[in-house]
Order: structure tokens, then sequence, then C-alpha cells
């Protein structure tokens, strides 16, 4: 193999190996404040969503699930930190509840999840 050869497989392979990580990019949830402060019963809060990259809020639905599959659409803002969302929350009885979000990235991709809770 010449060395203009060896040159250009190096190039094409290089460009491949960048192309699977950027068709493979997602926005990802890095921390939620589920972890460290629970939602209390029969009274508004907030969830604060952070996710590795910057999300395009007005293109994203949060949603409330409760029991019986019950969807709630939620309002949502903008926190002060890239890729962060303050997701409120309205009062509500004690029980089993999830966020189900799906939420459109700024690089373009679609990333749903389900977050599962307990309100006590």
């Amino acid at each position: 193999m010449k060395k203009h050869d060896k040159f250009l497989a190096t190039v094409v392979l290089l460009i491949s190996v960048l192309q699977i990580n950027v068709a493979s990019a997602h926005a990802v949830v890095t921390d939620y404040s589920l972890k460290l402060k629970p939602i209390h019963a029969h009274k508004a809060d907030h969830i604060e969503l952070t996710f590795n990259s910057k999300i395009e809020l007005g293109l994203s639905q949060i949603f409330l699930v409760s029991k019986g599959d019950k969807h709630d659409l939620l309002t949502a803002e903008m926190g002060k930190k890239q890729g962060q969302i303050i997701v409120n929350v309205p009062a509500l009885v004690a029980g089993e509840y999830a966020i189900r979000f799906k939420v459109f990235a700024a690089d373009g991709h679609i990333t749903e999840d389900v977050i599962h809770f307990t309100v006590s």
C-alpha cells in the first residue's frame, strides 16, 4: 500500500468514526431534583431536570402520569443552566406518579424517558 493510500484510508476511517458519534448523540438526563428533594402531598412544587445538551423547550412535551395511565401535560420553563428545565408540578395527593418526557435536543434528536416517583 502506498503512503498516499494509507493516508486516505486513515482519513476515511476517522470520518466514519466521527459520523457514528454524531449519529448517536441524544439528550440524556444527567441529574434531576427528585433524587434529593421529594414532592410532598397537597403542595404545588417543581422538578428540575438537567440534560447533557441544550433543549428546545417549545418543541418538547412533559407529562405527569398518574394512576390509570392518566397523562396530564405539564408546563415548564428553562432553568438557569444550559440543558436545565424546571417542570411545574401541581398539588398532588399521596401516591405513585411518573414524569414522562419527550424532549427535542438542540442537535435535532428526540429523546423519550420516564422517571418514577412517590408523593407522600
